[in-house]
C-alpha cells in the first residue's frame, strides 16, 4: 500500500461512517503498519488526529509493543 492510497481510504471511511469509522480506519492502519512501518503509521495518526477522534494511538517506533 502507498501512503496516498491509505489517505484516500481513511478519508473515504470518515466520509462514509463518520464518528463510527474506527474499525474501517483500523484495518487501513494495520496495512500501513505492515507495509510501510511505524513512521508512516504515526504520520497518518497525526495528520488525521486519529488518537483523539478514533482512539488509535501512535506506535513506538524503536520498541516492540508488549
Amino acid at each position: 500500500m502507498k501512503l496516498d492510497d491509505a489517505k484516500k481510504r481513511i478519508e473515504a471511511a470518515v466520509t462514509q461512517y463518520g464518528q463510527h469509522a474506527a474499525p474501517a480506519i483500523d484495518l487501513v492502519m494495520n496495512e500501513v503498519r505492515s507495509d510501510m512501518g511505524a513512521e508512516a503509521f504515526n504520520e497518518l495518526v497525526e495528520e488525521y488526529d486519529l488518537e483523539l477522534l478514533y482512539n488509535i494511538p501512535p506506535m513506538e517506533s524503536d520498541h516492540s509493543i508488549s
